[in-house]
């Protein structure tokens, strides 16, 4: 099989497979009123996928997975296990309790979907990573805000047909990978389990500093796509003729993300991909500090116009700091190091979508965002503090 052709397989095993992502926050609305939870379940169930992803993460780094075994298979079983998972969403009679318990395990195999998927490229596209791994982080945006998609077509696709839908797709790409991409020419295959090969990376000076720029990057990130509806839904109490759809509205700007994403990595195949990605991280740290001035803007072309901008410039560094990771890593133990830089950026991610969630209740709502330039702020000092070393 060509390389485009497995490059396009693994993409679009990785949209069919991170549709789960969001699948509970895009029928959120639905699930609130079916089980009568209260408005704060939206950071809750967030939260429980986050930390099912992290946890996942540390265990499949600590355990050296995506080294050890066949990443194609890696990424085949977690597909079917996570689909399976998200499927007790739509369980008659499931209880508050059993929904985080469902979004935890289903974000627990995204970590052998996610990482696992971006150590399949890396294993196949040596050269020219970033534009490859462009398309991939791409996959994760476009499947990321699919569910939105499905719950915002005309009529309103019933709720549970949004998770069963997106638990099929997630087992179709699972299989697409399994049966049509094998383990690529660059993997280091048999390596010895050693529980503490996934902090090797971290006594590289430039795997350090790459690393912590996308923590900074993961601080505004997730975040930012969480609340993506509550701020369209926010617009609509204060200007209730706008009748802005909050469902398709949301896909688009997350949806948008993946073009970004793309353009970014064939960018960074001219300027290199740390100068793209700390032009990135500061245009949505920009945002950041300028959100008050947008958010409940009279006018609704200027805030989407403002919210689609911020969704394409929070996204584009993505996949330029998981290129720097897997470059800076050591060979051996690439799936790892990208598996635990994961697993921590993620586990900012909880803090971050707490936060904003607490400040919601306290503060003016369009102010609560300007918390979030902290990440990129910090995430520039660490790209930038030592120049030479990448």
């Amino acid at each position: 099989m060509g390389k485009n052709l497995i490059l396009t397989v693994i993409v679009l095993a990785q949209f069919f497979c991170t549709s789960l992502w969001f699948a509970g926050n895009a029928v959120m609305p639905d699930i609130i009123k079916t089980l009568q939870l209260v408005p704060g379940a939206l950071a809750n169930l967030t939260s429980a996928v986050q930390f099912g992803f992290i946890t996942g993460t540390f265990i499949f780094a600590v355990l050296a997975i995506a080294d050890r075994f066949s990443p194609s298979r890696v990424f085949f079983t977690s597909a079917v296990i996570a689909g399976l998972f998200n499927l007790v969403v739509i369980m008659p009679g499931v209880h508050f309790s059993g929904l985080l318990l469902s979004r935890f395990l289903t974000g627990f195999f995204l970590a052998g979907i996610y990482p696992v998927g971006m150590k399949i490229a890396a294993d196949h596209f040596q050269e020219k990573l970033g534009k490859s791994l462009g398309f991939l982080v791409g996959a994760l945006v476009l499947g990321t805000a699919f569910p939105h998609l499905l719950k915002g077509l005309p009529g309103g696709l019933p709720w549970r047909y949004v998770i069963f839908f997106t638990s099929a797709l997630s087992a179709l790409g699972g299989f697409f990978i399994l049966l049509l991409v094998a383990d690529g020419p660059y993997r280091k295959p048999g390596q010895l389990l050693k529980t503490s090969a996934f902090l090797t990376g971290f006594n590289i000076p430039g795997f350090r500093s790459v690393a912590f720029g996308y923590f900074g990057h993961m601080w505004e990130l997730y975040t930012f796509w969480t609340f993506v509806p509550v701020m369209l839904a926010m617009y609509n109490k204060r200007y209730p003729a706008a009748l802005l759809n909050v469902s398709a509205l949301s896909f688009l700007v997350i949806a948008g993300g993946c073009f970004a994403c793309v353009f970014s990595g064939l960018l960074s195949q001219k300027y290199g991909a740390k100068k793209i990605a700390g032009i990135a991280l500061g245009s949505s740290g920009l945002c950041c500090l300028l959100s008050p001035l947008f958010l409940l803007n009279p006018s609704s072309t200027v805030l989407l116009s403002f919210l689609f901008f911020w969704g394409l410039v929070v996204i584009a560094d993505s996949p330029l700091f998981s290129t720097l990771v897997a470059q800076t890593a050591p060979q051996q133990t690439r799936g790892t190091s990208l598996t635990i830089v994961n697993c921590v950026g993620f586990s900012i991610t909880i803090i971050s979508v707490q936060l904003i969630s607490v400040l919601s209740g306290i503060l003016d709502a369009r102010y609560i965002y300007i918390v979030l330039a902290l990440g990129p702020i910090l995430g520039l000092i660490a790209l930038f503090k030592k120049p030479h070393l990448l």
